[in-house]
């Protein structure tokens, strides 16, 4: 008898969770030297979550598991709420070497993309390996893995529910990805993995001191079906002035599903933000996390804060909006949801 075939179907953000993924910063990783000030905000993103759903925490090993145990009973966190996991890892970035869960029908696939370091840029070995070492471990039931023969990472794709991809030219097309693909080859590929039919490509957009090549979840956020969040900057002076108002434009241009063009809605521009040595740092208020009832917004102790929350708030009127500074975060060219990864429902069990 021939098999049943279904439509693949890559749930967006907004759809119902069993959980977030996240991986604790630990002394072996670019966070030793600001270990002590990155750990609570982990610890209260951790918290927030388990207010609407679970947590899944990813822990170096057995010393490092009570560690964070130890750090989450102390920020309040119920500890029913959290499943703590182990594997080594070289640093925390769960968006981009966590698990992409597809469906089809009710059956769930865990899709286990390579993770090259955004391009060979830092190590990436022990990252690379999380999901097939905590998925052997049970942590997500009995759900498939399939490994994958494409560098992707979560942060560089967007999708409406609805068979559309919304990424950039800079990071999916790079050569230190996936050299010997074509973007057919590409689009083709994660067309048939992902239940796609539309692809929306950017050219412009960047944030200085991004390491990603320009995630699209550092610049523009699909909201609902029709509607896109998007950083803007209205200073001429800036030296992003001039690619954010061409990214501005060419999401003005597309149109969604519908045929209609987007919703848009511009994010503030926060002051800019430097390191000890005068590098600036990626601040955007785009890194948000949707989940359950509620969406957790990066803040970075800056005036646009309160900007940000409430057109976000405008995106999603049923939502709490929960601000959670992040300031630490960008010391490491991330934000808030580089370091998580939502988990449709029926992943974790």
């Amino acid at each position: 008898m021939p098999q049943k075939s279904c439509r693949t179907y890559l749930p967006p953000e907004w759809a119902p969770q069993s959980g977030v993924m996240l991986t604790w910063p630990h002394v072996r990783s670019d966070w030793a030297p600001i270990l002590e000030q990155v750990e609570p905000v982990f610890a209260e993103i951790v918290r927030q979550i388990a207010r609407f759903e679970k947590a899944l925490v990813v822990c170096y090993d057995e010393s490092h598991r009570a560690h964070v145990a130890g750090r989450l009973q102390a920020a309040g966190v119920p500890s029913g709420r959290v499943v703590l996991s182990l594997a080594a890892s070289n640093d925390t970035w769960a968006r981009d070497h966590g698990p992409i869960a597809v469906q089809c029908q009710d059956e769930l696939t865990l899709l286990d993309f390579g993770f090259n370091g955004w391009g060979g840029k830092y190590a990436h070995d022990l990252d690379n390996a999380i999901t097939r070492t905590i998925c052997g471990q049970g942590v997500f039931g009995r759900n498939p893995l399939q490994t994958v023969d494409l560098i992707l990472e979560g942060g560089s794709i967007e999708v409406d529910g609805q068979g559309t991809l919304l990424t950039t030219e800079r990071c999916l097309l790079a050569s230190t990805r996936n050299p010997h693909r074509t973007r057919a080859q590409i689009e083709k590929q994660l067309a048939e993995l992902l239940g796609l039919n539309r692809f929306l490509w950017l050219k412009h957009g960047y944030l200085t001191g991004d390491d990603t090549d320009s995630h699209i979840d550092t610049l523009a956020r699909l909201c609902d079906a029709r509607t896109i969040a998007y950083v803007a900057c209205a200073d001429p002076a800036d030296e992003h002035y001039k690619e954010l108002k061409a990214m501005e434009a060419e999401l003005q241009a597309f149109r969604a599903a519908d045929g209609r063009p987007y919703r848009l809605v511009p994010l503030p521009w926060p002051q800019a933000k430097y390191d000890d040595e005068g590098n600036r740092m990626p601040a955007t208020y785009a890194n948000f996390l949707i989940i359950n009832g509620a969406v957790l917004v990066p803040t970075y102790r800056d005036s646009a804060d309160a900007v940000a929350l409430e057109r976000l708030k405008s995106c999603f009127p049923d939502r709490e909006i929960v601000g959670i500074d992040c300031l630490q975060l960008i010391y490491q060219h991330g934000s808030l949801h580089c370091v998580t990864m939502q988990l449709p429902m029926g992943v974790l069990p």
